[in-house]
């Protein structure tokens, strides 16, 4: 870990907070599948710099229900949250890959609908740790 576990909170935080943002870009373009993946980055992104401000020393997995457990440890909260951010781990290998399909392509798959929830759950994730870190970035 780079600096101190403030600092290296607000760094993973800053980036959920802009995949975020890259996320309502591609739901403007269309691109709902990307916008749908882009929107489990982020809340990956910023529930891995909660655990970095509880001063974790790394953090491993790409799974959002996962980490929500993990930051349970610290803060009951999250685990209630886990009940909704659990379901953007569907759109870790589906929005990207068609081998994770029956069939088609990802890019036909997804619809508006899904990433305008998807980024709903990410913005709820990120205000969370917010709330819980006190973090301005």
């Amino acid at each position: 870990m780079k600096g101190n576990a403030f600092e290296e909170a607000a760094r993973w935080l800053s980036q959920a907070l802009r995949d975020l943002d890259d996320a309502r870009f591609s739901l403007d373009g269309q691109r709902y599948n990307l916008a749908c993946f882009l929107a489990q980055q982020s809340a990956e992104k910023a529930l891995k710099g909660y655990l970095y401000f509880q001063g974790a020393e790394s953090v491993w997995g790409h799974s959002v229900a996962e980490l929500c457990i993990n930051c349970g440890d610290f803060d009951k909260d999250f685990i209630e949250l886990h009940k909704t951010a659990a379901s953007l781990d569907k759109y870790y290998i589906p929005t990207r890959y068609p081998n994770g399909l029956p069939g088609g392509i990802p890019a036909d798959a997804f619809l508006r609908e899904d990433a305008e929830l998807s980024i709903r759950i990410s913005q709820q994730v990120i205000e969370t740790v917010k709330d819980k870190t006190n973090l301005q970035v």
